[in-house]
């Protein structure tokens, strides 16, 4: 891929050339001292991936993530060097349509493992942006049982997408809600309690082998994917090991079009790529309702624009009308 840097800091740009000076398949084509150079480099060369960090003088990451995002949108992947102190501008940034977050390597030669995460982030996000297979649908009917789920995915813009719509769903509200959103199992935890902070419902992260309550949130919480049993137990597995882009909210939605057996509702917000047009299909097909975020609310609409080119979802809608939509059917 063609690689750009936004990053002032000196000792942090040498570690990420070096990073990438072992993958010959990247190239760097050029590197930005802070946000607003980094959007005009932008718009004269697009990279296919900007390493964007988030302290910066002048424009910061966050706001440099949104101006691109909004005139010249590339797949961007947030590296700094103090993650958790700065959780609450990295899910901004993601907010904005940032990919996924990293620390900056070391360049101390014994921190081999620092460089070999950055890499593995980018070659995930070489993947999403190229995937593109899809498996045949299932085609079983529904069984309504009285149990009501909401299985929503979000990628890229999602964090932001998901604070907006907990925000409009009411403590009452009777279905269980599971969120897959593409995000590191370092992060889960923080974002499970940003959510949570936000919302009226409780959101805390799924745990292996529990049963789905109605009223809580769960947010899918590790590397594996989380995966709805024939019992009706949530469980992470490792398999199937090509979905590279881990958790994988096609696994997820699959896995309820098999064996949920009650009343449900897909929605598939913002995000780049492909993950979740086909398991959103499948749920369509097996009886349930399915919803599309719109392209105009999208931080990036390359997820729901799949969906719909699939002919996966029953409504497409501006993110400010989900909520409501899902409390009319489900509320």
């Amino acid at each position: 891929m063609r690689i750009a840097i936004a990053n002032d800091m000196p000792l942090a740009v040498e570690a990420l050339r070096r990073a990438l000076a072992s993958e010959p398949q990247h190239e760097l084509i050029w590197v930005a001292a802070d946000g607003e150079e980094a959007v005009q480099r932008c718009q004269e060369v697009l990279p296919d991936l900007l390493l964007m960090d988030m302290l910066m003088p002048g424009m910061d990451g966050v706001e440099a993530t949104r101006r691109i995002m909004q005139d010249t949108p590339c797949a961007i992947l947030i590296v700094t060097s103090d993650v958790e102190r700065n959780m609450t501008q990295v899910f901004n940034a993601m907010g904005a349509g940032a990919l996924d977050v990293v620390a900056v390597p070391s360049l101390n030669p014994q921190c081999g493992s620092d460089s070999a995460a950055l890499l593995r982030k980018i070659q995930n996000i070489a993947w999403m942006i190229g995937h593109k297979t899809a498996r045949p649908p299932c085609t079983r009917r529904t069984k309504n049982s009285g149990k009501q789920l909401v299985a929503i995915g979000a990628s890229a813009g999602g964090p932001a997408s998901l604070v907006e719509l907990l925000k409009d769903i009411p403590a009452e509200f009777a279905a269980s809600i599971v969120l897959v959103q593409h995000v590191d199992e370092v992060f889960a935890a923080g974002m499970a309690q940003w959510l949570a902070s936000e919302s009226r419902l409780p959101v805390r992260l799924a745990r292996d082998g529990e049963v789905l309550q109605p009223g809580a949130v769960l947010l899918a919480g590790t590397n594996n994917h989380l995966y709805l049993t024939q019992q009706g137990h949530l469980e992470y597995r490792r398999e199937p090991l090509d979905q590279i882009y881990r958790p994988s909210i096609d696994v997820f939605f699959e896995s309820v079009a098999k064996h949920w057996q009650g009343d449900a509702t897909g929605v598939l917000l913002t995000g780049m790529g492909r993950d979740g047009a086909q398991g959103l299909k499948q749920m369509r097909e097996r009886g349930f309702h399915t919803i599309a975020q719109d392209q105009a609310s999208s931080a990036v609409y390359g997820m729901p624009k799949a969906a719909v080119a699939l002919d996966a979802a029953v409504e497409v809608l501006p993110l400010q009308r989900i909520a409501a939509r899902l409390v009319e059917r489900l509320g």
